[in-house]
């Protein structure tokens, strides 16, 4: 029962403990000399003039979080130990200082289980992938965070607004055919049509959500939100009928139609363009993912549409001994599992992908060589965020190809990022990463020690293996990827 519990509080828990994480775009990519580059534009052409992949050609895992560091979480103590934001020793308010007004997650884990791309024609280049994507949305007000860790003293008699709260999570399949094609000789111009299946999905819809500390600290709820379940999830009640725990069903997650289902369908379409203004000036510009995918299969709708009291949930009172970790979740389970209705009516719902605008510019100062800056704006729901990239660039025809970066975006300005690729015969290899760990403190818990990055708020990494053949670069005029001339 107890690690029932601990579960339940873990899915309950988990956008709070993930504000370490945001997701961002694969930028140090965009201008080395690889055929996944059209993910990102698909105006962008590759040097070969075919590729394959197969399960591993594009792995790609980003994490990151928007106002503070794991120096900032785990902090050096007396004797060498390391002490958390949590521990007494430390001065809460320093950590609070961190914290925005909206503070968000957004996940994403990609991996193209197919790709092909090859030359149609002098001009004409047309590429065709299929990718399982995992993309999630998670924010939270900062009031949320501060009356969590500081308690209820500096609120009483307040109502916060938690409008902002939200929380999603998608699990798709996405195939999509498209082409790249030159017009003139200067503007090449790029498409890609997707057809998406949902395979699991968690959207919330938060119309009104107010928290009003009373005299006697309890929290009194005003909401009127729905979260909506599309999978194979089972949800037992208790003898009020209310509900009482969630699990998933391991028969249906073990059959092969959980992974095949095709009931959750959506569209979507990239769109993308360069232009050369000469052999060495290029621009280009691109908007992906708009798109959207309709959940029709295994729904489940549940609705909280009401005012409820709640004792409080104030994770201090563990640090301090006042209470036991299995009290506060027992208490902040039974609140939470009586304001929620399950309805019958298994009403489909919508989401919707995180379109993304991306704007660019290079020059090559010889064949190989060239410097390059991006802007990559993403719309998450309410919120824009946006990430500024300068990289110089090695394309040394289809052989090696390297990228270094510098990334400024949301109150980050150290992100250093790499990228690397190298063609052995047909055999083409990479690995990226938007953001390098530059200084590491060594720290020491239990007589063991293990090593964390200072500064890091983020963990991207893209690697992959492409079957190339081919190179289109003919004469020295002609430039990877950004050259739209033949």
């Amino acid at each position: 029962m107890f690690r029932k519990r601990i579960y339940l509080v873990i899915l309950t828990l988990l956008p709070l403990f993930s504000l370490f994480l945001k997701a961002q775009n694969g930028q140090v990519m965009y201008y080395m000399n690889l055929p996944q580059n059209h993910l990102y534009n698909p105006a962008l052409r590759p040097s070969n003039s075919f590729y394959f992949g197969l399960g591993i050609t594009a792995i790609g895992l980003n994490l990151n979080n928007n106002f503070f560091n794991f120096s900032d979480v785990f902090l050096p103590g007396r004797s060498d130990s390391i002490i958390t934001f949590l521990h007494p020793d430390y001065d809460i308010n320093n950590f609070l200082k961190k914290i925005n007004s909206n503070n968000f997650l957004t996940p994403d884990v990609n991996v193209q289980l197919f790709g092909l791309g090859f030359n149609a024609g002098k001009d004409l280049y047309v590429f065709l992938d299929v990718t399982e994507r995992v993309e999630g949305n998670f924010s939270l007000p900062g009031d949320l965070i501060k009356l969590s860790l500081t308690g209820n003293d500096d609120f009483v008699g307040k109502t916060l607004d938690l409008g902002s709260f939200d929380a999603g999570l998608i699990y798709f399949r996405e195939a999509g055919a498209g082409f790249s094609k030159l017009f003139g000789k200067h503007l090449r111009l790029g498409i890609k049509a997707k057809m998406l299946f949902g395979l699991a999905g968690f959207s919330m819809d938060n119309r009104k959500l107010n928290v009003t500390i009373n005299e006697d600290f309890t929290h009194t709820f005003n909401a009127d939100l729905t979260a909506n379940i599309s999978g194979p999830v089972n949800i037992y009640y208790d003898a009020d009928n209310y509900p009482d725990s969630i699990s998933f069903d391991e028969d249906k997650l073990k059959s092969p139609d959980a992974y095949l289902n095709t009931k959750n369908p959506g569209l979507g379409v990239d769109i993308g363009a360069v232009y050369s203004f000469s052999e060495k000036f290029s621009i280009s510009a691109a908007v992906t993912d708009i798109g959207y995918i309709k959940w029709k299969d295994m729904v489940t709708n549940m609705k909280a549409e009401s005012e409820f009291t709640f004792s409080g949930f104030n994770i201090t009172d563990v640090v301090n001994g006042t209470k036991t970790f299995e009290e506060l979740t027992d208490e902040m389970l039974d609140s939470l599992k009586r304001s929620f209705v399950v309805t019958d009516n298994k009403k489909p719902f919508s989401t919707y992908l995180a379109p993304a605008v991306t704007l660019g510019a290079s020059y090559n100062f010889t064949r190989s060589l060239g410097i390059g800056v991006l802007s990559h704006t993403l719309f998450e729901g309410n919120e824009i965020r946006e990430a500024v990239t300068f990289s110089a660039n090695l394309n040394a025809g289809n052989s090696f190809s390297a990228s270094v970066s510098y990334t400024a975006k949301s109150r980050s300005y150290d992100n250093i990022g790499v990228g690397l690729a190298w063609r052995l015969g047909f055999l083409q290899f990479y690995i990226a990463s938007n953001r390098i760990p530059v200084i590491w403190n060594k720290i020491i818990v239990d007589n063991s020690s293990f090593f964390l990055p200072e500064n890091f708020n983020t963990f991207d990494l893209r690697f992959g293996l492409n079957v190339a053949f081919g190179n289109n670069i003919k004469k020295k005029s002609d430039r990877p990827m950004l050259k739209v001339e033949n």
